[in-house]
C-alpha cells in the first residue's frame, strides 16, 4: 500500500535548481512541507516561493554542504519550525571533466566534502536523530547511473557517486529494522544544470582536452523525471532509484562484462 506523504516534511539540499528544486515542487503537489538548502539565495527563495503558491510550507537554510554547522541548522529548522523531518534528499553535488591523471589533488578532495562527505554527514546525522526519537523516516542521496560504471574524462565524480551508491545500500541494511528507509537514486544527466556546475568547480579543461564538454546527446533527461521517480520512492521505498531502464540495464552488462565499458568510452568519445 503506498505511503501518505500529506504534511510530511522533506529536508532538500542542493535545493536551489536542477533535481533539487523539481523534488521541493513536486513533493510539495504531493502534499509535503519543505526545509531547502542551497548556496544561492535568490534562487533558493524563488523555489520557496513556489512551493508556498502551492499551499505548502517552505523554509530556506542558505549555505553550503560543506559548512560544519549546515547539517545542525538544516535539521533543527526542520523541528523547530515543523515539529520534525520525515525525509532527508542529500542532493547537493557537482561534477567537471577532466582526465583522471590530470585532476589535482584539491580538486579530488573537494568533490568527495561536497559530493560524498557532506551528504554522508547529512544522513549520518539525521539518523541519529530519527533514531533518538524512535520515528520511522526515509533518507535518500541524489547518486547517479555512473555509480555502477564510468565514463572517460569523468572518473572523480563517477567515484564519489560510486561511494554514496555504497554507503546507501549499508545503511539501508542497518536501518530498516529501525523504521528508516535508505535509497540512492540513479539518474542520468540533467542537461539544464550539470554542466553549468561543472564548468563553474571544474574550470577548464586542459589545452590539449578537445573532446566536447557536454557529454553525449543521448546521455539527459529533465530534472523533473527525477523528481517524479523520487515521490514514487517515497510512496513506495525501494533501495535505488534508476530513471532510465536502458541505462540500468547497460550499468548490468557492463558489470558482467568490463570491456562493453570500452565501446561506451569509444560511442561518448565519438558523439
Amino acid at each position: 500500500m503506498p505511503r501518505e506523504l500529506t504534511d510530511r516534511v522533506i529536508v532538500i539540499t542542493g535545493a536551489s535548481s536542477g533535481i533539487g528544486a523539481a523534488t521541493a515542487l513536486a513533493c510539495a503537489r504531493a502534499g509535503m512541507h519543505v526545509v531547502l538548502s542551497g548556496r544561492e539565495a535568490t534562487r533558493l527563495e524563488e523555489v520557496a516561493r513556489r512551493v508556498r503558491a502551492l499551499r505548502r510550507t517552505a523554509h530556506t537554510v542558505v549555505g553550503d554542504v560543506t559548512e560544519p554547522d549546515l547539517n545542525r541548522r538544516l535539521l533543527d529548522t526542520a523541528e523547530a519550525a515543523l515539529g520534525r523531518f520525515d525525509v532527508v534528499l542529500a542532493n547537493a553535488g557537482y561534477g567537471f571533466k577532466r582526465a583522471t591523471h590530470e585532476v589535482e589533488d584539491a580538486e579530488l578532495r573537494r568533490i568527495f566534502e561536497v559530493n560524498f562527505f557532506a551528504a554522508a554527514a547529512l544522513l549520518r546525522e539525521a539518523a541519529r536523530r530519527l533514531l533518538a526519537a524512535g520515528r520511522p523516516g526515509h533518507l535518500l542521496m541524489t547518486s547517479s547511473a555512473v555509480a555502477k560504471f564510468t565514463l572517460m574524462d569523468f572518473g572523480a565524480y563517477s567515484a564519489t557517486k560510486a561511494a554514496q551508491n555504497h554507503i546507501c545500500r549499508a545503511m539501508r541494511m542497518e536501518l530498516r529494522r529501525f523504521g528508516v528507509e535508505v535509497a540512492s537514486i540513479h539518474p542520468i544527466t540533467t542537461r539544464t544544470d550539470f554542466f553549468r556546475r561543472a564548468a563553474e568547480y571544474g574550470g577548464p579543461a586542459p589545452a590539449r582536452s578537445s573532446r566536447r564538454a557536454d557529454g553525449p546527446r543521448w546521455f539527459a533527461q529533465d530534472p523533473e523525471q527525477v523528481a517524479a521517480a523520487i515521490v514514487r520512492c517515497l510512496r513506495r521505498p525501494r533501495p535505488e532509484v534508476w530513471t532510465s531502464f536502458s541505462t540500468r540495464l547497460a550499468a548490468g552488462l557492463m558489470t558482467v562484462f568490463p570491456r562493453l565499458m570500452d565501446v561506451v568510452g569509444r560511442s561518448v568519445r565519438e558523439s
